[in-house]
């Protein structure tokens, strides 16, 4: 990923010897990147087709990133009635978004505007419950042992009275109860982390979440295509989502359109990102590939908190979890998941081969999203 240069002298001899090995290096790199997603892709089609009818699903849509210039898309079932999917339909990513808000922590560190270290206490006020000595650090990799809001019962229930409520973070903070652990002494998902991660940039910039999006990390890179739920306008053309609207027993119905400021606001810092597979993946490749971030910064995201597997994952860093190995056909693999009303989203980066896998269905929850990673590792990796 980073290369050091060689203090060693040559001969001219073997520079003209080793430029043509590097020239024949690059013919194949190239080659291999170009052809890749072609000779590869009628049996990748192939397994959407298998794993939308396996897993009864509307649709799916994947990308595959092979280096820095190829991407791969592909698509199988349908986002509504008889619309077909298509790779330029947005999806909300959930959780993934964690990763941009970890990647954006790091970035202000490398411009001295916060520390890893810092503490709550160095930008916000205090909060019931929450330990004002837990540091930046702690919030990023979920060891801070503060209370997961969504588990209180009564903020579902304010947030289904009004679905047109924008929740401010101070309203969520108001939920949350006794924490799991002191800070530092377990590990525990919590969605709370991320929302506070939020506030404390908006307060150590002076500008909003969403633009510090754009300034930071999304113009410089040229990434298009990325929304973020009430700070920009939504294209409408969204993978359409279905679901029961958080009624439990209610019929399931469409809900792309349906009013959901009460639902994105609570999740304020640790959901909210709209985009496609293709530009996920292209994300994924210049974040991993070391193109954003220093090689400290990137040591630091990639230094895992072990735990006994969760769900999809065995280990997590700074806004990026390591996957069990079940998920990835085997493969050591990071990256994140993540779920949004109607929707389940992966994006993984094997850094074996330097390739990002991104994989989009229009369901929650379902374990869909598994199955095509799997079966698309095991394809592109034999």
């Amino acid at each position: 990923m980073y290369f050091k240069k060689p203090k060693t002298k040559t001969s001219l001899k073997a520079c003209t010897i080793n430029h043509f090995v590097l020239l024949m290096l690059a013919f194949l790199i190239v080659s291999f990147t170009a052809c890749s997603p072609k000779t590869s892709g009628e049996k990748l089609q192939k397994i959407l087709d298998k794993g939308v009818k396996k897993h009864k699903l509307r649709g799916v849509s994947v990308a595959v990133a092979f280096g820095s210039d190829s991407v791969w898309t592909g698509t199988s079932g349908i986002s509504h009635d008889t619309v077909a999917m298509h790779p330029d339909m947005l999806f909300s990513i959930g959780s993934v978004t964690k990763n941009f808000v970890a990647t954006l922590t790091l970035k202000l560190a490398e411009k001295g505007v916060l520390s890893l270290d810092d503490q709550l206490s160095d930008w916000l006020p205090d909060y019931p419950y929450i330990d004002p000595g837990i540091t930046i650090r702690q919030l990023l990799n979920h060891t801070s042992g503060i209370f997961m809001y969504w588990n209180n019962d009564d903020l579902w229930k304010a947030l289904i009275a009004d679905r047109n409520r924008v929740w401010k973070p101070e309203e969520v903070l108001e939920y949350i109860r006794e924490p799991h652990y002191p800070p530092g002494e377990g590990w525990r998902y919590s969605n709370t982390n991320y929302l506070l991660m939020a506030m404390i940039i908006e307060k150590a910039t002076g500008e909003t979440l969403g633009t510090n999006f754009k300034k930071q990390l999304w113009e410089p890179h040229q990434m298009q295509n990325y929304y973020l739920w009430l700070a920009d306008s939504i294209p409408a053309n969204q993978a359409h989502v279905f679901g029961d609207n958080f009624v439990f027993g209610a019929a399931e119905q469409d809900l792309t359109f349906k009013p959901r400021a009460s639902h994105e606001s609570i999740g304020f810092g640790s959901s909210g990102i709209v985009t496609t597979a293709a530009d996920l993946a292209r994300w994924s490749q210049t974040l991993f590939e070391g193109e954003v971030l220093s090689k400290t910064s990137m040591e630091e995201m990639l230094d895992f908190v072990d735990f006994a597997p969760v769900a999809n994952m065995k280990a997590y860093g700074l806004g990026v979890q390591l996957f069990i190995l079940k998920v990835t056909w085997g493969r050591k693999a990071w990256g994140h998941g993540g779920g949004n009303i109607g929707s389940a989203t992966y994006m993984i980066y094997l850094p074996k081969t330097h390739t990002s896998v991104v994989v989009m269905v229009n369901a929650f929850p379902t374990n869909s999203v598994d199955y095509f990673a799997r079966q698309i590792i095991r394809e592109i990796t034999r």
